[in-house]
Order: C-alpha cells, then sequence, then structure tokens
C-alpha cells in the first residue's frame, strides 16, 4: 500500500475510492504522568509522552490502511494526522487521507 502526503503519485494514475479514517483515543498512564512531570520540572524531552504519540500515530494509520483495503485501494494519496482532546486525560489521534486506485501510465 503506498501512502503519500501529496495528492499523485509520479508514474500512476489515481481513481478516486473515498475518504478514509483511521483513529485511537489514549490517555496518560499515572505512573508515566507523574514521570512526565517530574521531567518537566527540568526541562527536556518528555519520552514518554513521544513514545505514546508515536504508537498512537502507527495505530491511526494502520487503521487507515485497512479501511483503504477493505475498499481494494492501492494506495492513500493526501494523507494528514490531527488531534483533539476528549477528555481531561484522553486525546484523539486521527489519520485520514483519500484512498485510491493505482495505474501505471
Amino acid at each position: 500500500m503506498i501512502v503519500s502526503t501529496t495528492e499523485r503519485i509520479p508514474g500512476y494514475e489515481v481513481e478516486l475510492l473515498g475518504i478514509v479514517f483511521g483513529n485511537t483515543v489514549r490517555s496518560k498512564h499515572l505512573g508515566k504522568d507523574i514521570t512526565a512531570f517530574l521531567k518537566s520540572l527540568v526541562g527536556g524531552e518528555l519520552q514518554e509522552y513521544t513514545d505514546m504519540l508515536i504508537d498512537a500515530r502507527q495505530e491511526a494509520m494502520n487503521r487507515m490502511i485497512n479501511e483503504a483495503s477493505k475498499l481494494g485501494a492501492d494506495g492513500v494519496v493526501n494523507v494528514r494526522f490531527a488531534t483533539s482532546q476528549t477528555g481531561t486525560r484522553a486525546a484523539e489521534l486521527i489519520a485520514y487521507g483519500t484512498a485510491v486506485k493505482l495505474k501505471r501510465i
């Protein structure tokens, strides 16, 4: 599956199949939250949060790709990510794009 942030894939014509989404909602683990708070007092990267976001981004992307596969897509173009807070201790990360069928030109 070709995944791109661009509208086109060089060397291919694209047939649009539809918009696909993948999302995940994550909450902070209390132990990691405390560790991150203590690190924030001295500054620097909060590795616990970085790791959580890396995992969330990968999960959202995998779910988006699975949705595209269900449509028979060869790729997803115009991929974007967005986040939103869903509660005081939870956030959503969503990946979305346009599922496409690719034809070599």
